[in-house]
């Protein structure tokens, strides 16, 4: 309103309207109207703090959101609408003078209802409260005292509706832009904290509030995803175009080499215990019923639960995918990630899935590429003397009996040839490496190297 009634002033002392009759009538009148207007303001400035208290007590009965934060903080909220009040009235008698007070005014109430939290709705219905109640009483000010210019005030209610209009804009637009801003800040800090626990930077001291920011508990049990594909997402995707398994929650962190997904376990005590009989009997039936190697604490529902994850993932032809063993607690989110980027070291060049507990032998290789490649040189070097044809041969044959447990008819099957034919060829590795495949110690060593020779070859 303070712009129009300012120019309906300015027009007043201006030169004469051009138009005839009827519009120096419409000039007059809204001459008037302002003088009435202008009037019984006044009249409202000396009543602010009656008006105030009314309007609170309005605002504490009809609007849910202001009636919460009254009982916190009464005094705080009684200044706040005195404040603009007293501005905005003001602007009603001197546009000029009070218009950017008045619009500082609610611009601060949107951008502190915005860090409150706040519901814009609220802020922006207290508004129009006010709006009406400053109006109702314009009205009975002028009723009570002049009643002949009731009419008057019919040229200006238009104006009066604008003004308020006017601040609801200035509150909205400064509320959604500290809401941006709140949202960028806690994103950025949501991205901070999350990289800090995928480098292991973490501070002890920082974890309860990490765990707070992110919705993730502090003692919980976790998996850290690597994930490459050969196209990467666009810049600002939140998570690399795979799918989880149903109902599994993943918080997205993006790398320069893979994108990383924290993934809580959920698997619980009574899962485990469930678990306890299932892990007894393969134990007894293994190895013709003799005692093996006691397995860690929790490893038959950790193998359980991310043999699951790794089962139910949707991965996009070419993607790569490490799942790292699982961890205890967010300050080992460090330790995952990096166990992560090992299984993603050993998937195959062409795409896949590889679960870190399934392939700690790849894992080993990958980890000292140095030693993987020399290891590979040492005992397969002898192969590339051979046409490379014959070599492949060979080593197609080497590594589906490795495959089939040393079972050279399930080879046989897998290659569509004989048995004998298998254990023709394994006897020519044997004699072109100097290994002997029967020999615990170089099995081990060729298995080894053919792992080095695939993951590492470029």
């Amino acid at each position: 309103m303070p712009q129009v009634v300012r120019s309906r002033v300015r027009a007043l002392h201006g030169p004469p309207p051009v138009a005839p009759m009827p519009r120096r009538f419409r000039s007059l009148a809204d001459r008037e109207a302002v003088a009435v207007l202008h009037r019984a303001a006044r009249v409202l400035v000396e009543a602010l703090p009656e008006l105030t208290d009314r309007l609170v007590e309005a605002l504490r009965e009809q609007e849910p959101a202001y009636r919460s934060a009254i009982e916190a903080d009464a005094a705080d909220i009684w200044q706040e609408v005195h404040h603009s009040l007293r501005h905005n009235v003001q602007s009603l008698i001197q546009p000029r003078e009070f218009r950017d007070a008045a619009h500082r005014t609610s611009r601060r109430i949107g951008e502190v209802r915005a860090e409150q939290g706040l519901p814009l709705d609220a802020v922006l219905h207290a508004f129009r409260m006010g709006g009406a109640m400053v109006w109702q009483d314009l009205v009975d000010e002028t009723a009570r005292r002049h009643p002949e210019d009731i009419r008057l005030l019919v040229h200006v209610a238009a104006d009066v509706w604008n003004f308020v209009d006017e601040h609801c804009g200035v509150v909205a637009d400064a509320y959604r832009q500290t809401e941006r801003r709140l949202v960028w800040r806690r994103e950025n800090r949501q991205r901070l904290m999350t990289a800090a626990l995928l480098d292991g930077t973490a501070q002890i001291a920082e974890l309860p509030d990490a765990a707070a920011m992110l919705g993730l508990p502090e003692q919980g049990r976790y998996a850290v995803l690597a994930v490459a594909t050969a196209r990467r997402a666009p810049h600002g995707t939140t998570h690399p175009p795979m799918t989880l398994p149903a109902g599994t929650d993943a918080l997205w962190h993006p790398g320069p080499e893979a994108e990383f997904a924290i993934v809580p376990l959920t698997w619980g005590e009574g899962a485990a215990e469930a678990a306890a009989p299932v892990a007894d009997t393969a134990g007894t039936a293994s190895a013709g019923g003799s005692e093996g190697p006691e397995a860690p604490a929790g490893a038959v529902d950790g193998d359980a639960e991310l043999a699951a994850l790794a089962a139910g993932l949707s991965v996009p032809p070419g993607a790569r995918v490490g799942i790292s063993s699982a961890v205890e607690g967010l300050a080992a989110v460090g330790d995952a990630r990096r166990l992560a980027e090992t299984a993603l070291r050993a998937c195959p060049a062409g795409g896949g899935v590889v679960l870190l507990d399934e392939q700690l032998p790849a894992a080993l290789v990958v980890s000292s590429p140095g030693l993987g490649s020399a290891l590979a040189a040492r005992v397969l070097g002898p192969l590339d003397r051979l046409d490379p044809a014959d070599r492949d041969v060979l080593i197609e044959t080497l590594t589906a009996w490795l495959d089939s447990d040393g079972s050279a008819q399930r080879a046989g099957a897998r290659l569509y040839c004989h048995r004998n034919t298998v254990l023709n060829r394994l006897r020519r590795f044997e004699q072109l490496t100097g290994r002997c495949l029967t020999r615990p110690s170089d099995a081990v060593e060729v298995s080894l190297a053919l792992a080095a020779r695939r993951l590492l070859t470029d």
